[in-house]
């Protein structure tokens, strides 16, 4: 047999393996054992794969915390270096018997070459695809050596920008040479208005060895042919590379189940033929459990699974979570312009979110556990759907998992963000090939649910002055012509060929520029009046648009996460490290001065970082209502940001180390299945109730009760009526005048319940902004519950006390003089009202917390800032 090998590997005969010999296949991890080193040096490290050259670095003190500090201005050096990784595995002769090897890099950032055992297997140029090269012919009994040289992402495109004889308006590029538009690598690296600029070089996802026998499964796609609830029919899709040079007798097997329940299968004969094979399976399943959104239902997944067996035995098998539903993006000519709704499983879906960037500058520093953290917090708030944003990278698989199974649906960018791009065909023919493969990646996730060609791009080339950076015209006709052949034709034909049941739009914003009323009719719009126009949040209520995309506000992250990147001496709105760390030109005066119109703007630095927060989530709250308000006109709000890549001055809601700010709380309540809101429109409060529930509330009553700052009721009465389901309803209205006789310390208490008496939702309506309010410095008493764990905040006030942020920066072992930040604990609710006379429990929840430790707690309220 051994003889009879050797020949088969010299090409002398055919290779045919006895079916007893067929195995499954044989994957090896080959994360471990790396070691890397600068080109032109002689030292080896112990190196981390996953990861990038900046944490190896960092990890062996090379290279201080880029995130502290200035530290950003001391690394910008690494990015002109070239790298060299390397590792060694081991080959048994059954591993070498087997009849192919491939390796597997799941993703290179970004230009790589890759050599094994002297052999130059791959040159890479895009980070967004991942690489299978057949290595069987240079695999060696014994150890192999495995090398990866990286070469520098600015020197590999200087050419490219030397040459081209414009620079290309790539604003978000924080270098004189924006080399940034040439490479397919996350554009975030090389510097954002909200992002430190470390452009990165590494094996930044997996890497495999794969052995196996005659045949691979090479994609698997269940497309879904139709869906509703009575019947779904599916096509299961095979590509199988048959890699004999011999046809193949095959037994194609296809099965699903739900949970655990019975599995259901089918089986088709077929002969593979040497090379590619297309096998398709249809299957129907009757009565699915389909997939709902967040708020909706159940986010119902099933296991597909298939299986290909040759002569008897399992060659090759894949398996795929499906979820079974039916996503239709609704953009339809209308009276008042163009729609632009999702629509699930036949039902119209206010789109309820958040726009999604890397979390994290170092892309292998997220691991699944941060991304099942995060999709907790997205559901928590009530949200159904996050955007991708075209200016990071395709997700790992695992975040796209927990879209899945928490019913959160996905707006997938491709990854082309604020600029005009080449359109040479070198350039093309990258961008096809990650089209590719990222299509054929995501297309099984029931929580994808659109794709969209870039970012602002089309509107920067009609309305932000970039012709006017170019004296010769046809550079910019250049670019409009390229737009055309990327976001026109090249990825709208790919989404069609690979992924033909689901949306694809060139851009977003569609048509709409924040300056032009009239283009807030169609589709869906990005609204920065309130930053760049500077206009008041109330300016939400009369923009509204059919769907917002993209909108947002400022504001630091609490303190506890400005000490992580900066010393007491440098805590002033415009230090140095403040500085640093505020990525936006007009950020600190663009704070202060909308802070000066709700709020009597304090001096002291940490009340200034309080108050801003608050700011930013009432004020972001407000847009919030005010989309909500206005369905069916406007469908869908999804703002700017939801997280951060690095700890930052920034639009998120959620800081880097996973704490929200009081705008994630906001949201949550804004984005409550019901949801009371009352509103001064002309001479009238009007009080609507939005609710995204698919049954209507019958026989609710609302209560309504005019109360002091000390909780007096003044005034009372119910409005009886029901709540219609998936929309919003003018409930109540009453003229404004008149309704207090002190509106600088009165407020408006409303409480909607059902028939059963359970609260629906409870709201306050405020007559003046806060600066005209004579808020009581109360006495806010509260008792601590500590256990390991957690600890349960009991609170209680005689009179009102506005915006209560309970911040715990930090806990003491008892035992020890170590001290934790506690970043990232949970809060039950935080940033809320608490009315006078009420007693409320908070539940903060982390690993951190011990019975026996002492804990920190302060206390903050809005009257403590005036």
């Amino acid at each position: 047999m051994r003889k009879l090998r050797m020949l088969m590997m010299m090409g002398c005969i055919p290779m045919i393996l006895g079916a007893e010999e067929y195995k499954e296949p044989e994957k090896i991890n080959l994360n471990k054992g790396w070691e890397f080193s600068q080109v032109g040096k002689s030292e080896w490290l112990p190196a981390k794969v996953p990861g990038t050259v900046h944490q190896d670095l960092i990890n062996h003190g090379m290279i201080p915390n880029p995130f502290y500090g200035k530290n950003e201005e001391k690394v910008q050096w690494v990015e002109n270096e070239d790298w060299t990784y390397r590792t060694t595995f081991n080959v048994t002769d059954e591993q070498l018997a087997r009849e192919a090897a491939v390796l597997e890099f799941e993703g290179l950032d970004t230009y790589a070459d890759i050599y094994l055992n002297g052999s130059l297997l791959e040159r890479t140029d895009n980070m967004f695809v991942g690489y299978t090269l057949p290595v069987k012919e240079v695999l060696r009994k014994g150890e192999n050596r495995l090398q990866v040289y990286f070469h520098s992402p600015i020197k590999q495109a200087l050419p490219q920008w030397e040459t081209n004889g414009f620079d290309y308006p790539a604003d978000n590029d924080h270098s004189d040479k924006r080399v940034s538009i040439y490479t397919r690598k996350a554009p975030y690296s090389y510097g954002w208005d909200w992002g430190i600029r470390l452009t990165t070089s590494g094996i930044w996802r997996p890497v495999h060895l794969v052995y196996y026998d005659v045949a691979a499964i090479e994609d698997y796609y269940v497309r879904q042919a139709s869906v509703t609830e009575e019947l779904a029919k599916v096509e299961n899709q095979l590509a199988i590379n048959n890699i004999t040079s011999t046809p193949q007798k095959a037994e194609v097997t296809v099965s699903y189940s739900y949970k655990d329940g019975e599995k259901t299968t089918k089986q088709k004969e077929v002969t593979l033929q040497p090379g590619a094979n297309e096998i398709n399976i249809p299957m129907e399943i009757g009565n699915p459990h389909l997939w709902m959104p967040n708020g909706w239902g159940e986010p119902a997944l099933y296991d597909f699974e298939a299986q290909v067996k040759v002569d008897g035995k399992v060659i090759a098998s894949k398996q795929e979570r499906i979820g079974l539903r039916n996503i239709r993006v609704v953009k339809e000519k209308d009276a008042q312009g163009e729609s632009f709704y999702f629509e699930v499983n036949g039902k119209p879906m206010f789109a309820k979110g958040a726009n999604f960037i890397p979390d994290d500058a170092l892309l292998p520093n997220v691991t699944p556990e941060r991304y099942h953290r995060l999709f907790k917090d997205v559901k928590e708030a009530n949200m159904n759907m996050l955007r991708v944003w075209g200016g990071g990278v395709y997700e790992d698989d695992a975040f796209y998992k927990e879209a899945d199974e928490h019913g959160i649906l996905i707006w997938q960018d491709f990854i082309f963000a604020c600029t005009t791009y080449p359109s040479d065909p070198a350039f093309l023919k990258r961008v096809e090939a990650e089209a590719d493969y990222n299509i054929k990646r995501l297309r099984n996730h029931a929580s994808l649910a659109m794709w969209c060609g870039n970012n602002e791009i089309y509107e920067g080339m009609r309305y932000w002055g970039w012709d006017k950076k170019y004296t010769d015209p046809a550079i910019m006709e250049g670019m409009k012509r390229g737009y055309d052949k990327l976001f026109r034709e090249l990825l709208p034909l790919k989404v069609q060929e690979l992924d033909p049941d689901r949306f694809y739009m060139h851009g977003s914003p569609y048509e709409a520029n924040w300056g032009r009323p009239e283009s807030w009719k169609i589709a869906d719009s990005h609204n920065w009046g309130t930053w760049y126009g500077q206009k008041p949040f109330e300016s939400f209520d009369t923009e509204i648009p059919r769907f917002m995309s993209e909108y947002g506000f400022q504001a630091f992250p609490e303190m506890k996460t400005i000490a992580t990147f900066a010393a007491p001496e440098d805590y002033a709105l415009e230090s140095e490290v403040m500085n640093a760390h505020q990525k936006a030109s007009i950020g600190n005066f663009l704070i202060k001065k909308t802070m000066g119109l709700y709020y009597k703007v304090p001096e002291d630095f940490e009340q200034l970082v309080y108050l801003g927060l608050v700011l930013q989530g009432q004020g972001m709250r407000h847009g919030m209502e005010a989309h909500r308000r206005n369905r069916p006109y406007c469908m869908g709000t999804l703002y700017w940001q939801l997280n951060d890549s690095w700890p930052v001055v920034s639009w998120s809601s959620i800081d880097y180390y996973g704490n929200w700010k009081a705008m994630h709380y906001q949201a949550k309540r804004a984005f409550a299945p019901v949801l009371v809101d009352a509103i001064k429109e002309g001479d009238d409060l009007n009080i609507y109730v939005m609710s995204d529930k698919l049954e209507a509330d019958k026989d609710v009553t609302l209560q309504l009760r005019l109360m002091d700052f000390d909780g007096k009721v003044l005034k009372k009465k119910e409005i009886k009526g029901e709540v219609p389901a998936n929309a919003s309803t003018l409930y109540h209205k009453e003229k404004y005048e008149g309704m207090t006789p002190n509106p600088r310390n009165t407020f408006l208490l409303m409480t909607l319940k059902n028939k059963k008496g359970e609260v629906l939702s409870e709201e306050t309506f405020y007559f003046n902004f806060a600066k005209d309010q004579d808020l009581p410095k109360t006495d806010i008493r509260y008792k601590v519950k500590q256990m390991d764990g957690k600890c349960e905040i009991t609170l209680s006030s005689k009179q009102l006390a506005r915006d209560v942020f309970i911040e715990i920066p930090k806990q003491s072992d008892s035992n020890s003089l170590t001290v934790s930040s506690l970043q990232g604990a949970r809060f039950s609710d935080n940033f809320f009202d608490l009315l006078p006379g009420q007693t409320k429990k908070v539940v903060v929840t982390s690993e951190e917390l011990m019975k026996d430790g002492k804990l920190d707690i302060c206390i903050h309220q809005l009257s403590d800032t005036n």
